[in-house]
């Protein structure tokens, strides 16, 4: 998360509160989403049209959210105009961020279980330190070096589990496609902190979804001509609920959570997240795990939790 921690006004406990539990929620919301997306594969959809439906859904949301923003912000007087530049560097992020980032989720989950995609994406604070140190000179400490060590030994362990031989027609790809996936939503993360604090994070959020589902849509269009109305109605449920309780409301929730609490607290609090996909994978899908992936899952937790507190 790139918004800073820094906070306005200071809120009340009560608020404090309802902030963690949007957090744990929208982190429960979240780890949901791979496990939607392997219920739907097994009715032979592709993760294109898969895609395209989770967007289709999830874009009215976001272009009404971005509407009310942007009157709320005229009314109050603090409406930021945004030029050609800006809207292209917005729309190119968003392409990054939720667009390659999910494609590439998605193709990664055909080949590996939920909780391994979950693991292996939440290596994303690490991507981002890297990059900032690489982009912006920014030293990398001895600590952020443990941490860097912790995670990706972490995954390391994970790998070597013998449960996920069985996982999939393909672990090793599907390990490189969600591995790039966390990264380009990292090159998302790093590019968006300026924007962020100049418009808002609803309003950049907003746009950002808009540009990628244009994108998902208009690849569709081009390799399936939108054939999008075959698929049994399992299908249009499970995209519904994951556009709605796995993209729209935990992305603003963590938003809010974020101005409240600080990312700090934020990280902490979402670190359930892959131990809350395991779970959920073993119990709905009747995935399997091992000692080693267990093992793995702490270590890269530690690690996370290290860079993101830091």
């Amino acid at each position: 998360m790139s918004v800073s921690p820094a906070l306005q006004a200071p809120f009340s406990q009560r608020r404090r509160i309802i902030a963690a539990l949007l957090v744990l929620i929208a982190a429960l919301c979240f780890s949901a989403k791979a496990v939607l997306v392997k219920l739907a594969y097994r009715y032979d959809i592709d993760s294109i049209s898969l895609l395209t439906l989770r967007m289709v859904f999830s874009l009215p949301f976001f272009v009404g959210i971005a509407i009310w923003a942007k009157n709320r912000a005229i009314k109050e007087n603090r409406h930021i105009i945004l030029s050609n530049q800006d809207w292209v560097y917005i729309f190119i992020l968003g392409l990054s961020g939720y667009y390659l980032a999910s494609m590439l989720d998605f193709m990664g989950l055909a080949y590996i279980t939920a909780g391994l995609e979950r693991l292996i994406l939440f290596l994303y604070p690490t991507m981002v330190l890297g990059m900032n140190a690489v982009f912006f000179k920014k030293p990398v400490t001895r600590v952020q070096l443990i941490a860097l060590a912790l995670t990706y030994g972490g995954v390391a362990l994970a790998l070597m589990d013998r449960t996920q031989l069985g996982a999939g027609s393909n672990v090793p790809l599907g390990t490189v496609l969600i591995f790039f996936s966390g990264f380009t939503y990292a090159i998302y993360l790093v590019g968006s902190g300026q924007y962020i604090v100049r418009i808002g994070s609803l309003r950049y959020t907003c746009i950002a979804m808009i540009a990628a589902s244009a994108g998902v849509i208009l690849q569709h269009a081009i390799i399936y001509q939108l054939a999008l109305f075959h698929y049994p109605v399992q299908v249009y449920v499970l995209s519904l609920i994951m556009a709605i309780f796995s993209t729209v409301l935990p992305t603003f929730m963590m938003s809010e959570a974020i101005r409240i609490i600080g990312a700090g607290n934020v990280a902490i609090i979402g670190s359930i997240g892959p131990v809350a996909t395991i779970v959920l994978g073993y119990f709905l899908l009747g995935e399997t795990f091992g000692l080693w992936q267990l093992l793995g899952t702490i270590l890269v937790i530690i690690g996370v939790l290290r860079i993101s507190l830091k």
